[in-house]
């Protein structure tokens, strides 16, 4: 079974503890990991601390990549600050809150979780059997949550899908409100010279 897994630390420590733990046996009889990310919560967001990758989908700039790295994305970006709580940052959205995303079950019970400051591991694996990565694990403070990796995979699409759409009509509103503001500004600098073309033709008439 192709699980991405979340592991939410309740002492921040172990967090890099454990990722220290599964990236030295990623490839075992019963488990494969393809992907980690140890990330924390800070505010209202998510900052990636470290990371282990197979390679597989990554380039030498780039940290982690392939469906954990697109998660990363999405969590960190707009849909991400929507579900921790941060509205306020998607007010005026053409996009209703609750139409970003289909089912963000993964997203929602990781941010939903997380209390500031805390630690979580999101792992892409294969696994035949779970009590391998539970066993490593077992030492820590730790909730660990499945969830299926294709289903989270076109989740993944999907927000991303959203995201554009959102940063596009931001651009969009950002450009008209420019123009507005710009027209404005054109319109007092010209009331400027014509009052100062009327006060010298009054001065003129009563010289």
């Amino acid at each position: 079974m192709q699980n991405v897994i979340a592991a939410i630390f309740e002492i921040e420590s172990e967090g890099y503890q454990a990722l220290n733990v599964l990236s030295k046996s990623p490839v075992t009889e019963s488990a494969t990991i393809l992907q980690m990310a140890l990330i924390k919560k800070e505010g209202q967001g998510v900052t990636l601390c470290d990371s282990f990758d197979s390679g597989v989908h990554t380039q030498d700039d780039t940290l982690i990549g392939g469906l954990v790295g697109g998660l990363l994305g999405i969590m960190g970006g707009p849909i991400g600050m929507l579900l921790m709580g941060s509205y306020g940052a998607l007010a005026g959205s053409l996009l209703d809150a609750e139409d970003a995303i289909e089912d963000a079950s993964l997203m929602e019970a990781v941010t939903e979780k997380l209390q500031d400051g805390t630690t979580a591991i999101v792992a892409l694996a294969d696994e035949s059997d779970e009590s391998d990565i539970d066993d490593r694990l077992s030492g820590f403070k730790v909730e660990i949550l499945r969830f299926d990796a294709a289903v989270i995979s076109a989740q993944v699409e999907e927000a991303q899908k959203m995201q554009r759409e959102m940063e596009r009509q931001t651009r969009e509103r950002m450009r008209a409100t420019k123009k507005e503001e710009f027209h404005k500004d054109l319109k007092e600098k010209r009331l400027k010279i014509s009052a100062e073309f009327n006060a010298f033709k009054e001065k003129f008439k009563n010289a």
